[in-house]
């Protein structure tokens, strides 16, 4: 077993993370509150841009092949080296199906009529 430095972006948090474990288990043991729902690498809420380092995420089924090079579940993401997450930060298909769900198609539109009486 190898422990790796985790740090995150912006917070001055740091841990360590055995190369056993995913990176979000060792922030609840630590009391490091990372955001997190659903635990089996879906629903994304725990997703972390990956800044610098190499993490294993098999099961990150959330995440594209592609995503997951550049993006950790923190849920599933086991170190390969120390690394550097910039937590909250969302793959760009995420953030894209966010604005279509939330009916926005950039022209400020929704569609309402505004009532100036």
């Amino acid at each position: 077993m190898t422990e790796y430095t985790v740090e995150f972006v912006g917070t001055g948090e740091t841990i360590e993370v055995a190369d056993t474990e995913t990176v979000l288990s060792s922030c609840i043991e630590e009391g490091i509150a990372q955001e997190y729902s659903c635990r089996v690498g879906m629903c994304l809420a725990c997703s972390a841009e990956i800044v610098e380092g190499e993490v294993t995420q098999p099961a990150a089924r959330g995440l594209t092949d592609e995503e997951a090079e550049e993006y950790a579940l923190t849920c599933m993401a086991r170190p390969q080296s120390d690394l550097k997450l910039d937590r909250g930060k969302y793959p760009p298909s995420i953030e894209d199906d966010a604005a279509t769900a939330a009916g926005g198609d950039g022209d400020g539109a929704d569609g309402a009529a505004a009532d100036d009486d």
